[in-house]
């Protein structure tokens, strides 16, 4: 029995100083189940908190109550592969501020106060595979090139926002994109929304629910229909196309009014013209009777 106490002694001691190392990296109010993982989740906080680990890989701030993020936070964080910052009081990412997380696999920014996602907000994060942008209720406009560089991005959540459009570029360029939420915004189907409509019909096998899960909201009336109602018909009145006979009388008419523009023009100035001689004749007349 005591060659095995005396056996396990030195390993209970060096687990002992890890573990004391691993509490002693911890921030404050904050949990390390390992090395590299800091969870800071509901703790209250009103800012991120100090003395992270520069190792740190997974770094989960959830359920606070952070505003924002400093533009040089992730600089010294070049290891960090999963940040949750779900259920803040974040308003706006400023830019730059992701630009630098190049290991960055997964980012979540749900349930937030984000308005807008202008250009270049992820600053070409090619190894961003999951972001979720969801449950923002004041989020109403996403740059057509928000997420210009993401080339590695799978899964994409917009679900549950404010927006009534979305320029499809913003999908479009995603060359990995599997999945994409939508569902839950107040999407408005007038001519700015037929481009999304056909991309998304084109892509429905993206959408969780299928377009059956969409809803928009009709510009004549506002009610809400669901886009499996829908088809490329319904927006036909914004596709301007002109047949050839269309041209013709388009340029016929043109000539005509052009014409008439010149007879009417000679006409009146034949008017003018008639009227001066009779007016120099009716005077050549008096001059002489006074003679």
């Amino acid at each position: 029995m005591f060659p095995c106490v005396c056996w396990l002694q030195p390993l209970l001691v060096f687990l002992s100083s890890v573990l004391r190392a691993q509490g002693e990296n911890c921030p404050a109010s904050c949990l390390c189940p390992d090395p590299h993982t800091v969870d800071c989740s509901g703790r209250g906080l009103t800012r991120l908190p100090d003395e992270i680990p520069l190792d740190v890989r997974r770094l989960l701030l959830s359920d606070n109550w952070i505003p924002r993020i400093p533009s040089d936070f992730l600089v010294l964080y070049s290891d960090l592969v999963y940040l949750d910052l779900r259920n803040n009081s974040l308003s706006h990412i400023e830019p730059g501020t992701l630009s630098t997380s190049s290991r960055l696999v997964f980012l979540d920014l749900g349930s937030n106060n984000l308005t807008d996602i202008p250009s270049g907000t992820f600053g070409q994060s090619r190894s961003l595979i999951k972001l979720r942008l969801g449950n923002n209720p004041h989020l109403s406009m996403v740059n057509e090139d928000a997420f210009l560089g993401l080339t590695s991005l799978r899964e994409l959540e917009l679900e549950r926002n404010a927006l009534s459009g979305l320029q499809v570029g913003a999908l479009s360029q995603l060359p990995s994109l599997r999945v994409v939420r939508l569902e839950g915004n107040p999407w408005v189907c007038n001519c700015n929304f037929a481009n999304l409509f056909a991309w998304l019909e084109e892509n429905s096998h993206k959408l969780p629910n299928g377009v059956d899960g969409i809803e928009c909201s009709l510009p004549m009336d506002g009610r809400r229909v669901s886009l499996s109602q829908l088809s490329q018909d319904s927006f036909r009145e914004c596709q301007i196309t002109l047949t050839l006979t269309d041209l013709l009388i388009i340029i016929f008419s043109g000539i005509s009014v052009s014409v008439v523009a010149i007879m009417t023009s000679f006409f009146l100035a034949s008017i003018v013209h008639c009227f001066q001689r009779t007016s120099k004749t009716s005077k050549g007349d008096e001059e002489e009777s006074e003679e």
